[in-house]
């Protein structure tokens, strides 16, 4: 479900983000325990009986494939990006596979999970609830369960590839309208490399 990639993507991107930016200080700082069964505003008090029908929703749309999915490719796309933001040096490198080690033993598909039914709470009423789930019994909600997934990693990786291109393309226009900044990135990288 598209509506799911969102939310994980937003709680991955946003911690491990966090965890990329903080200094040594915050990140020696004491950890916290991920809420439970929480919405970003305080804890949920939802139906009984709706959010079984969520968690059975979410069951049937593959959601927590999805979410170890996203997790993964998360990651893959974060790594590159912590391993520019620490200085270079050996511990490098052994420092970001030990925090994924200790990430991947604290991120609970099962807890991302537990905050998604909030989400599902205030955007589906309980008749729509049901009648996604009568969807996703079909024929059709079921395929949709299995290439979903398959077709997630796909269009993220084209995706990937296309802001690349774009990225790549931009700056090269940029510094050619403006040789200044190019002059200025040339002496940086002289500046670095001594």
């Amino acid at each position: 479900m598209k509506f799911g990639n969102v939310i994980v993507c937003l709680f991955l991107s946003g911690s491990l983000f966090a965890q990329t930016k903080s200094s040594s200080a915050e990140v020696l700082a004491q950890p916290q325990a991920a809420p439970e069964s929480t919405t970003l505003s305080g804890p949920s008090k939802i139906d009984a009986a709706k959010e079984a029908d969520i968690r059975r929703l979410m069951d049937l749309a593959g959601t927590r494939l999805l979410v170890t999915q996203t997790m993964d490719g998360m990651e893959k796309s974060i790594k590159p990006l912590m391993m520019s933001s620490f200085p270079p040096g050996e511990y490098r490198e052994k420092l970001i596979d030990l925090f994924f080690a200790k990430f991947h033993s604290k991120a609970v598909p099962k807890q991302l999970l537990d905050l998604a039914v909030p989400a599902y709470d205030r955007y589906y009423t309980q008749e729509e609830v049901k009648g996604l789930i009568q969807f996703y019994e079909t024929p059709l909600g079921q395929k949709l369960a299995s290439v979903q997934p398959k077709m997630s990693g796909e269009l993220r990786e084209v995706g990937r590839k296309w802001g690349e291109g774009l990225g790549r393309d931009a700056m090269v226009e940029v510094l050619a309208e403006h040789p200044e900044l190019a002059t200025a990135l040339e002496a940086a990288k002289k500046g670095t490399q001594r």
